[in-house]
């Protein structure tokens, strides 16, 4: 198997067992036999990650109406979430990695630098899961402004 750094189409989808906004536990697993849009963002609140949540709620009907799943995925806090989705009337479960297991597996916990202090964080990064647990599409640095419609359109 491909090391989290090289996933790639046609990989087997790293697991998970992450609590979401309400606490119940979401295993990949759960999700068989579906086609799940797994985005990794990296915090509640922010401006790129409202903006990215909005529109993926916007859309959540039409990624409904083709049998698809949206999971978003961050290292913050069930609490965390569970006032991000409030706010923002988000429609989908906001998984939280607080140990970066899952990040970690999917290689989106990177290093990262703003105004020269390097950091580490989450690289924003959408995975798409198809119903036989395998990655049909794999989205690295990911510009905000259009994915979810460009998902849409080109999957």
């Amino acid at each position: 198997m491909a090391t989290a750094t090289e996933l790639a189409a046609g990989d087997r989808a790293p697991g998970f067992s992450l609590s979401d906004d309400a606490g119940k536990t979401h295993r990949l697993s759960d999700y068989r036999g579906k086609t799940v849009v797994l985005y990794f963002y990296p915090k509640d609140n922010t401006p790129g990650c409202t903006q990215e949540a909005c529109d993926f709620r916007d859309r959540h009907k039409r990624f409904c109406a083709k049998g698809w799943v949206v999971l978003g995925v961050s290292p913050d806090s069930p609490e965390s979430h569970a006032k991000f989705k409030r706010k923002f009337e988000l429609p989908f479960p906001l998984l939280a990695d607080v140990d970066r297991k899952a990040c970690e597996a999917y290689g989106v916990w990177k290093e990262k630098s703003l105004y020269g202090r390097k950091f580490m964080g989450v690289e924003r990064s959408t995975f798409i899961v198809g119903p036989n647990g395998r990655l049909t599409a794999v989205l690295r640095k990911i510009k905000v402004a259009g994915h979810a419609a460009e998902l849409l359109k080109s999957l």
